[in-house]
């Protein structure tokens, strides 16, 4: 069985965030089961390559709106299954590409028009930006090729309701769990210990959680992430209190340290405007740590940490931190982590819709 992830991010090429992690987590997942994998995906902003090989899967590019050539390169992927980690123009470039194979689709973050505002309020780089990234997402054929799709899973029970609501599916969409790998073992720091794990983009609204750290000096807080937009990391770099140890970018397919940071943190902070449901929650949780955040998918913060109050981190930390209600909280994440999003039953999972759905076509 072939199997080509269309992606519109690979984390480790480029700049990427919870679509590059997702898909590359399940690209090396299913490779390490004798899956033959490709990724296609549009050019990662800042390279010049068009092919790469990670972790021995192959990753190739196009000009985001060269469809000419985006085409191509699913053709010449020649899958059995087209699976698309996020509804896109891939998607329907795929579909055309290839019209009798069996095609599928994930939706993680399924952003209605609110969301989008919420990006255009918070942009990356500027508003320009964020209206070009929602055309490739946003737009008649990619609805019309999630429609078509044989199946459609989201990685989180809450989204199901929303992208049958926003596709106008017919057929309520399957969850399909997002595999991560969890520890054997964690030591936690002997300290109060909270981080924050993800790109310092002004959605994400990184300051709130600095401004955390200058209220808990004797906390130590950890920042795993780096800002894309120059600008904005020297603002940030500017408010930054003595005990905020800021380790940029960390490619947890590289190295252990992601690893470690999670494992030493008591507290995982989130303190974004949106979020479909944060890998880093569920790396947090499969690490023993308590969540904190305003947003709460799938009850994530509610059940596993608390959920910010009125914009109040300093309220909900001292309610995880001051009664050890973090402890409690990290080890009910941790139990539901390791039922659901543990990595080779979630890889497993995968393969078992394709499998079925591969048998079904061919009847």
């Amino acid at each position: 069985m072939r199997v080509c992830l269309v992606a519109t991010e690979f984390l480790g090429w480029g700049n990427a965030g919870g679509f590059g992690f997702a898909t590359r987590s399940l690209a090396r997942g299913l490779s390490a089961q004798g899956i033959d994998v490709r990724v296609v995906l549009p050019q990662p902003r800042g390279t010049v390559a068009r092919r790469v090989l990670l972790d021995g899967v192959e990753v190739l590019a196009y000009q985001r709106l060269d469809i000419a050539a985006g085409t191509a390169l699913l053709a010449d992927a020649n899958a059995d299954v087209y699976h698309s980690q996020e509804p896109s123009l891939g998607t329907w470039l795929a579909q055309r590409a290839r019209p009798d194979r069996l095609h599928l689709v994930t939706s993680r973050d399924p952003r209605m028009a609110r969301d989008w505002w919420q990006e255009l309020r918070y942009p990356t780089y500027s508003p320009l930006q964020v209206l070009r990234t929602a055309a490739y997402y946003e737009n008649p054929p990619t609805r019309w090729a999630v429609r078509r799709a044989a199946a459609i899973y989201v990685p989180a029970r809450f989204l199901i309701e929303r992208v049958a609501r926003k596709y106008r599916l017919e057929t309520r969409p399957r969850f399909l769990p997002t595999p991560i790998q969890i520890p054997a073992r964690v030591e936690k720091a002997a300290e109060p210990t909270v981080c924050f794990v993800g790109r310092l983009d002004r959605r994400k609204r990184p300051e709130r959680f600095f401004a955390l750290a200058a209220a808990f000096p004797q906390v130590r807080f950890i920042v795993a992430g780096a800002a894309q937009d120059p600008r904005f990391a020297a603002q940030l770099a500017r408010l930054a209190p003595p005990n905020l140890d800021q380790r940029g970018f960390v490619d947890q397919f590289a190295g252990e340290e992601l690893s470690e940071i999670l494992g030493h943190s008591w507290v995982l902070v989130n303190t974004s405007a949106r979020e479909g449901l944060p890998n880093s929650f569920i790396e947090a949780c499969a690490h023993r740590c308590a969540i904190l955040s305003p947003v709460d998918p799938d009850g994530f913060a509610n059940r596993f940490g608390a959920v910010v109050e009125d914009g109040d981190f300093v309220a909900g930390l001292h309610r995880l931190l001051d009664d050890g209600r973090w402890r409690v909280a990290g080890e009910a994440g941790y139990s539901y982590v390791v039922e659901t999003n543990d990595f080779d039953r979630a890889v497993n999972a995968h393969i078992h819709e394709y499998q079925r759905l591969l048998a079904e076509k061919r009847l």
